[in-house]
This record gives C-alpha cells, sequence and structure tokens, in this order.
C-alpha cells in the first residue's frame, strides 16, 4: 500500500484536495504545477488521507474506550435519566464516529488492486469527513455530560457551546477561508 509519496508534505494547493476529482487537464497532468497523472495523484491523495485518518483514529479510539468504561464505574448508578440519556446518545455517536473514520480502511482493503483508487479516494474521504463530523457531536455530547456532573448548574451548555465553536472554527471555517482566500481559480 505504500507510494513513493508516503510522508510527503501537503502542498500549497491541498486547499483543493478535497478526494474528488479534478478537471481532465489538471487530472492529466496539465496545468497542474505537480504534472502527476491521474494515478499519482491518486496515491498521493490517499497517503494523505491515511495519515489524517491515523490522527482522527487514534483519538476516537482512546475516547471511545474510555466511554465503554463509565458505565462499570460506581459513580454511573447515580446519574440521573437525562444524563443517562446523554452517555447512551455519547457511546452511540463514538461507535458511528470509529466505524466511519476505519471505514477508509477497510473500504481500501476490499478494492486494492481493482484499479479503481481515484473512485476510492473519493468514497474514503467522504467516510472521514462524516467521521469527523460525527467526532464533533460525540465531543459536543461526552463534553456535555462531563460538564453536568461535574459543575451541576446551567454554566455546562455555555461552556460547551463555546467549545463547539471553536471546534467548528478550527475544523471548517479556518479551512474554508483560507481554501476560498488562497486557491486560485484558472
Amino acid at each position: 500500500m505504500a507510494t513513493q509519496n508516503d510522508g510527503a508534505a501537503q502542498d500549497d494547493g491541498a486547499a483543493h484536495d478535497d478526494g474528488e476529482a479534478q478537471d481532465d487537464g489538471a487530472a492529466q497532468g496539465m496545468g497542474d504545477s505537480r504534472s502527476e497523472t491521474a494515478d499519482e495523484r491518486a496515491d498521493r491523495q490517499w497517503a494523505e488521507l491515511l495519515q489524517e485518518v491515523r490522527v482522527a483514529q487514534t483519538g476516537v479510539q482512546i475516547l471511545f474506550g474510555f466511554l465503554l468504561t463509565v458505565v462499570f464505574t460506581p459513580r454511573f448508578a447515580d446519574l440521573g435519566d437525562t444524563d443517562r440519556a446523554i452517555y447512551l446518545a455519547t457511546v452511540l455517536l463514538g461507535a458511528f464516529t470509529t466505524g466511519a473514520l476505519i471505514g477508509p480502511v477497510s473500504f481500501h482493503r476490499i478494492v486494492s488492486g481493482r484499479r479503481i483508487k481515484p473512485q476510492a479516494v473519493t468514497w474514503a474521504s467522504r467516510l472521514t469527513f462524516t467521521g469527523l463530523v460525527l467526532l464533533l457531536c460525540t465531543l459536543t455530547t461526552a463534553l456535555l455530560l462531563i460538564l453536568r456532573v461535574a459543575l451541576h448548574n446551567s454554566l455546562a451548555p455555555w461552556l460547551v457551546t463555546a467549545v463547539v465553536a471553536w471546534y467548528l472554527v478550527c475544523w471548517f471555517a479556518l479551512p474554508l477561508w483560507a481554501a476560498r482566500r488562497h486557491t486560485t481559480r484558472d
């Protein structure tokens, strides 16, 4: 699965690397500063995507493992119905997040060697983006539960809102702003 592009640094044009195929000119190496073929581009995008998934997967697996143990702690029995519902939602979201972020690996294993890497990159990219959105939801509910238990007051939703706003800025607003500002249309 390793390619000659493994470990390559992200380029200035990475803002348009969303897994979707570019126009035919860029895919054939014309008008693209890299002068890469469609297969080379797919290999590079795949390597970059795997690096992104590795980072997200590690955090999700640690969070999900922690969530699975909470139910066995003595304090769990003291949770009220609302907090139990938040906990169950968090565990289910964590499970869906784990599935979405591990999905690209399984996808690659199943379609490897069938000469459809550009399509595999597109689908794996979609699974990864879905996983990131689910991760946002998982972190939101986990933080809400923890702050409700720790603070016992109405400050918890406000703190969660502030953290979610920060996630939205870091994960979506800033990258979209950078893509819009630094991407040129040829």
